[in-house]
């Protein structure tokens, strides 16, 4: 059975194929071909994949990706289609699920929702239970600055406190569970979600930075 973030990874794959390597993005500056070369880099390369993370290392990072970027687009598409070498961690599917399946499906909506007319990712149940579970995770990641307390709500799945109350007060973000990951990597304008607090809590919440 295929794993839902292998599914993300084939239908983002082939969406390349359409749109082709000039396609808009969501992320800022980034075309689809920036993008393809940046998971061929976190999936091959290992040793700049840190740099995505951590800015002391970005500069390394930024020359690896130029280095696929550069490869022929039906080259590059394969790299991501195909994933990592055998002997990576992520070859394992639950270790795939856990690394692969929100990196995927963020950016499969990050090229989706950037076309005209947008579209979005298909969902199921099996994939929405799964993207609510990363929800705290993404949450606990992206808050890390934040000074009030967020809690998220998707209607149908509940709600997962990502940040206790502060003095400041607290917000509450609620749409569907990917809209809220898209929400929390810093996809604001692009996300279906709503923030609902005091107007104090509410003007602290939308100075924090988020994304990862």
């Amino acid at each position: 059975m295929t794993s839902l973030a292998t599914a993300q990874r084939q239908a983002l794959s082939d969406l390349f194929d359409r749109v082709g390597p000039d396609a808009p993005t969501l992320n800022e500056g980034w075309t689809t071909r920036d993008l393809a070369a940046h998971l061929a880099t976190r999936d091959r390369r290992p040793d700049a994949a840190a740099g995505i993370m951590v800015p002391a290392l970005a500069g390394y990072t930024a020359k690896v990706q130029r280095t696929y970027a550069a490869r022929p687009w039906p080259e590059l598409v394969d790299l991501v289609r195909f994933g990592p070498p055998a002997y990576a961690p992520a070859r394992i599917p639950a270790v795939d699920e856990r690394m692969n399946l929100s990196e995927f499906y963020i950016h499969h909506e990050d090229v989706l929702r950037a076309q005209q007319p947008v579209a979005h990712v298909p969902m199921t149940p099996e994939l929405e239970a799964a993207l609510w579970r990363m929800v705290s995770t993404m949450g606990g990641l992206s808050l890390l600055r934040c000074k009030v307390g967020v809690t998220a709500v998707a209607p149908g799945h509940g709600e997962q406190v990502l940040r206790k109350p502060t003095a400041a007060g607290s917000v509450t973000l609620t749409g569907r569970p990917g809209d809220l990951l898209l929400y929390l990597t810093g996809r604001t304008s692009a996300a279906d979600v709503t923030v609902e607090g005091s107007p104090a809590a509410d003007r602290v919440f939308r100075t924090t930075s988020l994304g990862l």
